[in-house]
């Protein structure tokens, strides 16, 4: 038997989306889907192998391709989930290291692309661009750290922050001026940061992004530490050991904004999935990049699950949201006629005020003690006050 057909008949066991899943994803309010979507290793009726899922409702079809089909966009096909938008399906024998990518065929004008997991926990350093299989799995060590964090995170703590780009901090000039791997920061960075009294570390985005000579702020793998440092365990391990010298660590974050690159989320599956499609709300002039499209359920649900699972997986201890200026306001960067008004004919993007202000509370709710930052550099009121007296809830 073949094992295509072999993965068909053991799909039948598979219980990863239950109805409520996908209830909750397309009613924006399911907020650990890094649990549902994307590439999960899993023993079905004693078969290894890999669940695959992944959300593309105008796909008229989906094939997983990868290192153990030699790329094939026709042997391994997906199969949709009721009328969910999500295709799924099990593939025996792949494990963990296998590199993969989703080949999606549109319903819209023959477009056909190959994509990397949104959900990839792990991806092949740029300027490739396969995902790879992997697992989160690390044995902690910072149990008192997490315990008391609350008190370092307070609003009337001292909190001095170090700001740093992992791939510029110490590079090694004898062997071609290379960046210093997590696990090589985990030996130097606790050390240095205590001796020079601060309480956290800002990392600029360490999520997966194109172009390695840049600080990172071009996202195309909301779920992937960067690769070209290590493996998630690798970073999991400088998290770690931070906490155990007592230093918070703060991500960058970048909900505001996303590349056009062919291979991440950008016109994802023949159409504008994540992003708006009218360039005057969609498209961001002056970075080029697109702008998610925060009134669509399935976007909101993206969005904040990448957040929680960094604040799950990664333990971190704050999240610094970038650019959120450019998210509050619809003419942001535009000139005259170059925006569209909302509903009341004002320049307030209502969309993103309503995400952040589901954000903050339930980030606040489910992990008491974390900080939440906004970058906001206009004169917008109550950042940091609670959505129920108008705020966003932002802590700082």
């Amino acid at each position: 038997m073949h094992k295509e057909q072999r993965g068909v008949e053991l799909m039948e066991h598979v219980k990863m989306l239950a109805p409520h899943d996908l209830h909750l994803y397309n009613e924006g309010t399911h907020f650990r889907l890094y649990d549902k979507l994307g590439a999960h290793m899993m023993r079905l009726q004693g078969v290894e192998g890999t669940y695959f899922a992944v959300w593309a409702p105008n796909a008229e079809r989906v094939a997983v391709m990868g290192s153990f089909n030699d790329w094939s966009k026709e042997s391994h096909l997906l199969r949709p989930k009721e009328s969910s938008g999500i295709w799924e399906g099990f593939i025996p024998g792949i494990g963990k290291g296998t590199l993969y990518k989703f080949h999606i065929r549109s319903h819209e004008r023959g477009y056909e692309v190959d994509k990397t997991d949104p959900f990839a926990c792990f991806n092949e350093i740029p300027p490739k661009t396969a995902s790879i299989v992997w697992d989160t799995d690390y044995d902690w060590h910072d149990g008192e750290w997490m315990k008391d964090r609350h008190r370092h995170n307070a609003l009337n703590a001292p909190i001095s922050i170090y700001e740093m780009h992992v791939g510029s901090w110490r590079r090694i000039g004898q062997e071609g001026n290379r960046s210093l791997s997590y696990r090589e920061l985990a030996l130097e960075l606790p050390q240095y940061l205590q001796q020079l009294g601060f309480t956290h570390v800002e990392f600029l985005p360490v999520m997966d992004h194109p172009f390695f000579g840049s600080w990172g702020y071009q996202t195309t793998g909301y779920f992937a530490p960067s690769g070209n440092y290590g493996t998630p365990q690798d970073f999991m391990m400088l998290i770690d050991h931070l906490h155990q010298h007592g230093i918070g660590v703060i991500l960058d974050w970048v909900p505001s904004h996303f590349p056009t690159d062919a291979h991440g989320l950008a016109f994802f599956d023949g159409t504008h999935l994540f992003e708006h499609a009218d360039p005057q709300q969609g498209f961001h002039p002056e970075w080029n990049t697109y702008i998610f499209n925060y009134g669509r359920n399935e976007v909101r649900s993206f969005l904040i699950s990448s957040a929680m699972f960094w604040l799950e997986k990664y333990h971190i201890d704050g999240i610094r949201v970038d650019a959120v200026a450019s998210m509050l306001y619809l003419d942001y960067s535009r000139k005259e006629g170059e925006w569209i008004a909302n509903r009341y004919g004002g320049r307030e993007n209502l969309e993103a005020i309503d995400f952040l202000r589901q954000f903050n509370p339930l980030v606040h709710t489910e992990h008491p003690g974390v900080m939440t930052i906004a970058e906001e550099s206009t004169a917008w009121p109550q950042v940091t006050r609670p959505p129920y007296v108008g705020g966003l809830g932002f802590s700082f």
